[in-house]
């Protein structure tokens, strides 16, 4: 159930009872609540942090206008699992090699990383990769380029089908059966975060031509009916578009590495493609609206969504219970309870050994931030939340990859 979260202007329903909520963030919200434009209220789920820009774990549903950081800069960002036919008892004792197997075959990590040009990025894009950018991308970017060629400076079709870093990942998992898994966790990578920067940007220069003044300049805002309007909205649902393809490829090549030391097996049925940062025009509450969802994913009756824990805790697949009041959605995670540089300077290798004990993963300095112990309880976050949704599938990490 939400508690109502105190603002001076607009309402606030938070799924949080039993979750950390900081100061900060609960001041970004109350920002957020108070702009004109809010429809009914603005939804928070249990994994609620302070984000660059925009809260995470907000959902917020607008009139006539859409806040470019709410949307932020990693657009489609979601999730992707299939379920297999192999289990448990189909694993080597030593996952050392089905780790690197999906190393090679997905790029990750930083696009200049170590002094390889490659890492991050494909040096040589697949031919089914090229293939998909010209049928279904190519056309779509040239048009926004056309408009707004700052855009088009950086690689797009080069990300396609990469990983990236941070909280990204590609993981096998067993379920409460010991049936095997493949879940990954990225999003519309280098085009998103120019795509998000450039709008946010354009949004705030926007508020300065109109002398609009803001609680917090990242509320900048596009108007309904404007060029930068529908060209944000054109933009966006492409990178969502890329962000779904990207996740589609990465698990096309993971389940063949995975073909390369794991006895023969299918996929089966399940499986789950879903955003947790984006934005689309919905139906809630008598009006039809722009849902903006930060680090939080749709959950109709029906949906299934997916919510990971951290590296070393339990995942969820999930389905939705259509709750009206949180404009049908749930939380995309556990949600962080300190940033990452705080996390480095708390936590030794000793202790990311401990907590990742069991997982074939790196367990160097670099991941050190993804630690559990920097987010908060995965049970508590379900628990939050279970008038939203319902566990489908309880998951296990085994393997973790991280850029």
């Amino acid at each position: 159930m939400y508690v109502h979260i105190p603002a001076p202007k607009g309402i606030i329903k938070a799924w949080t009872q039993g979750v950390q909520l900081e100061e900060k963030a609960a001041a970004q919200l109350r920002n957020t609540a108070g702009m004109p434009f809010i429809h009914s209220h603005i939804a928070v789920m249990p994994d609620v942090h302070m984000g660059l820009g925009a809260t995470v774990g907000s959902v917020v549903p607008t009139h006539r206008a859409i806040i470019p950081a709410a949307v932020g800069v990693d657009i489609g960002c979601g999730m992707m699992a299939v379920q297999t036919s192999l289990t448990a008892n189909d694993l080597p004792d030593s996952l050392a090699a089905v780790r690197n197997a999906i190393e090679v075959a997905v790029p990750h990590g930083r696009t200049h990383n170590g002094g390889r040009g490659d890492r991050g990025a494909w040096h040589d894009v697949p031919a089914a990769t090229a293939e998909l950018w010209k049928a279904e991308l190519a056309t779509g970017y040239a048009r926004i380029q056309d408009k707004h060629p700052r855009l088009g400076q950086g690689n797009c079709v080069n990300h396609l089908g990469t990983l990236g870093t941070g909280n990204h990942f590609i993981e096998l998992c067993l379920d409460e059966a010991n049936n095997v898994w493949i879940m990954l966790h990225s999003g519309s990578r280098g085009v998103g975060n120019r795509f998000g920067s450039y709008f946010i940007e354009l949004a705030q220069k926007e508020m300065t031509r109109f002398f609009v003044t803001l609680p917090d300049r990242d509320l900048a805002y596009l108007a309904e009916g404007t060029d930068h309007f529908n060209d944000y909205v054109e933009a966006v649902g492409w990178a969502q578009g890329y962000a779904r393809r990207n996740r589609e490829l990465m698990m096309a090549a993971v389940v063949r590495a995975l073909a390369s030391e794991l006895p023969e097996f299918t996929l089966g049925a399940t499986a789950v493609n879903c955003h947790h940062n984006y934005v689309e025009r919905e139906h809630h509450f008598g009006a039809d609206v722009w849902v903006t969802r930060k680090g939080a994913v749709r959950a109709r009756v029906g949906d299934l969504g997916i919510i990971p824990g951290s590296m070393g805790t339990r995942s969820y697949i999930v389905a939705g219970k259509g709750n009206p009041d949180s404009f049908c959605s749930c939380s995309h995670g556990a949600g962080r309870v300190m940033s990452r540089t705080a996390a480095k300077k708390m936590f030794t290798l000793e202790d990311q050994a401990r907590a990742t004990e069991g997982v074939e993963c790196r367990k160097d300095a670099d991941v050190i931030d993804e630690i559990p112990m920097a987010y908060k309880s995965i049970d508590a976050v379900m628990a939050a939340q279970a008038d939203l949704v319902e566990i489908v599938h309880t998951l296990k990490q085994v393997v973790c990859v991280k850029g």
